[in-house]
């Protein structure tokens, strides 16, 4: 017990499971094993937030493969040191560059997805599941994004941020209330999250999205995440 303890505290400080192999003594096969059914634990323990008021919606791309499955994999492929990370354009499972998408209540919880693709059918679900109706949203100018408004939503507003506008004041307050800048923050926070887990698969990636958003939503960090973490998975 004081072993899976220990591995829980690492994992709230964002360790690696060769960082955590390492701390425990362990077998790196062992504490990928462990890990898993932590993040596992802590993804069926956890209530889906349910957001209102202010929200913002957004999705970002990373670069995540077919690790454990050499079939999905394409052959003699460069090294990533010296390709493009995942195809251009707008990703998909099958370019090896999923898409995640992110919904945040403004002073509240945020929401994580990793999509099959960024499609409205794929989308419109997870929407609807997730934020109550009456919601103001805010989002960037992608087409998607624009079906709110269709989807019942008659408080949308977008900013365009290929005309380098972040951010905008309608209601003229002098304060710019539309814009995306929190999820934007959410994305620089997650970057750095996924880091330390170098060769991240599409198969794994949910669970780490899902620990990543726990956490985010504990609204606590460093030592103090391991009671957060232990009373979900006890409670």
């Amino acid at each position: 017990m004081r072993t899976w303890v220990l591995c829980l505290y690492f994992m709230g400080l964002n360790l690696s499971n060769r960082q955590i192999a390492s701390e425990l003594g362990l077998n790196k096969d062992d504490v990928q094993r462990m890990t898993q059914q932590l993040r596992q634990g802590i993804k069926s323990a956890q209530p889906a937030p349910r957001l209102s008021g202010e929200v913002e919606a957004d999705e970002v791309y990373v670069t995540a493969g077919h690790q454990g499955h050499p079939d999905a994999v394409q052959k003699k492929r460069r090294g990533r040191r010296r390709r493009l990370k995942g195809a251009r354009g707008r990703g998909t499972l099958a370019k090896e560059k999923p898409p995640i998408l992110g919904l945040i209540q403004r002073s509240g919880e945020v929401v994580l997805r990793m999509l099959e693709n960024v499609q409205q059918q794929t989308i419109e679900p997870i929407i609807r599941g997730c934020v109550s109706a009456g919601t103001r949203f805010s989002t960037d100018e992608y087409d998607i994004d624009s079906r709110l408004t269709d989807w019942g939503d008659d408080h949308h507003h977008s900013v365009c941020h290929s005309r380098s506008e972040y951010a905008r004041d309608d209601d003229g307050d002098g304060f710019c209330e539309i814009h995306v800048n929190t999820m934007e923050g959410v994305w620089s926070l997650l970057r750095s999250w996924l880091r330390p887990h170098r060769g991240l698969s599409q198969e794994h990636l949910p669970l780490h999205l899902n620990f990543f958003q726990f956490v985010h939503n504990a609204r606590v960090r460093g030592k103090g995440q391991l009671p957060a973490l232990l009373g979900a998975l006890v409670a």
